[in-house]
């Protein structure tokens, strides 16, 4: 079967087409995860709410170690 230069472009551009969906979708994904884990994080530790994100990140630093 031989593809014309009309079909190869149609071809790459679905292709194309496919993998932002894809990227769009993964995207959302991680979003949609970190809102939630920002809400557990919250829901166990109330007192990060008032903290800046540096502090926030001190804190949780100082936990692990």
């Amino acid at each position: 079967m031989n593809f014309t230069e009309k079909d190869y472009l149609q071809a790459k551009h679905r292709l194309e087409e496919a993998q932002a969906r894809n990227r769009v979708k993964e995207r959302k994904a991680r979003t949609h995860r970190l809102i939630q884990e920002g809400a557990i994080l919250e829901k166990a530790l109330p007192q990060v709410r008032q903290m800046s994100l540096e502090q926030l990140e001190d804190y949780l630093c100082s936990l692990i170690k």
